[in-house]
């Protein structure tokens, strides 16, 4: 029997309600600003991820990351075009698709979405993770039939310039420290985390993996003034980039809009992040 998504995700789902409720859907127009605008205000974030053990081959390596695109009756096809059009014109070196491409294992959207994901090439492929949404079988078949290497739990070694990087994919629903580890101790160096919940990073930290690239938090899809991102206050970092000892972590704002069809002072993302040498910084 398929496991629902998170629970702890029924909370967040409340929080965004009570807000839209209280403080965001009481004033018309920050309310027609954040469901007519900004959900749909598309920005391309780029930025540079420092990784611990770089080898020099790898220093300069832009990888694409899209995530969270939630496709549904209130995430129409072409903002998931539009999100594919721009990440083909920044052209990178690769490309990590992050989990949740529908919304509550919807089947009615799962080959909609993998259809306008299709066009998404990269010259060292482009490698997909499912989130809490997905349905594990008729997703990954889904991602599958368009060319992508879904990573379940699973690594895969690519070479850059002579030089093998790593890349692992987790499971959203592994998430036990002693199976998380498992499945990360013996990767290969360098390698990088792929992971929908950014809460892995404690065990990536634990284990010295150098970069660790997630989801799921949205940005928090609705920050409001001294208040900040409350929806996602249980998270190492909202969005953005954060360094814990020898790992850094970058969480996207990700593309679609889940429970509710707002954003607020959290505009949708895709991210272009470029790997440097910590030395070189």
């Amino acid at each position: 029997m398929a496991k629902q998504p998170e629970s702890g995700t029924v909370g967040r789902r409340s929080v965004m309600k009570a807000l839209i409720a209280a403080g965001v859907g009481g004033v018309a127009g920050t309310g027609a600003y954040s469901f007519l605008y900004e959900r749909r205000h598309l920005e391309v974030t780029r930025t540079s991820l420092p990784a611990s053990g770089l080898p020099r081959a790898l220093a300069g390596l832009r990888i694409g990351l899209m995530t969270d695109i939630h496709r549904s009756l209130t995430v129409p096809r072409e903002d998931v075009e539009a999100a594919v059009t721009m990440m083909m014109a920044e052209a990178p070196d690769l490309i990590v698709l992050g989990g949740d491409y529908v919304t509550w294992r919807d089947p009615e959207y799962i080959d909609d979405v993998a259809d306008a994901l299709a066009p998404l090439t990269a010259p060292h492929g482009v490698y997909a993770i499912l989130g809490n949404h997905d349905d594990e079988r008729a997703v990954l078949a889904a991602l599958a039939a368009r060319g992508f290497e879904v990573l379940m739990d699973d690594r895969t070694q690519i070479e850059i310039a002579g030089t093998p990087l790593e890349l692992i994919g987790l499971r959203f629903w592994t998430r036990r420290a002693t199976d998380v580890i498992r499945l990360l101790s013996d990767a290969a160096r360098p390698a990088i985390l792929l992971a929908h919940d950014p809460r892995r990073v404690i065990e990536a930290t634990a284990l010295d993996l150098p970069v660790v690239l997630s989801g799921h938090t949205h940005g928090g899809q609705i920050i409001l003034p001294g208040l900040g991102a409350i929806a996602a206050r249980k998270f190492p970092i909202a969005s953005g980039v954060l360094r814990r000892e020898n790992t850094t972590l970058f969480v996207s704002r990700g593309v679609g809009t889940v429970y509710v069809p707002f954003r607020l002072n959290c505009p949708p993302e895709i991210a272009v992040l470029t790997l440097e040498r910590l030395s070189d910084l």
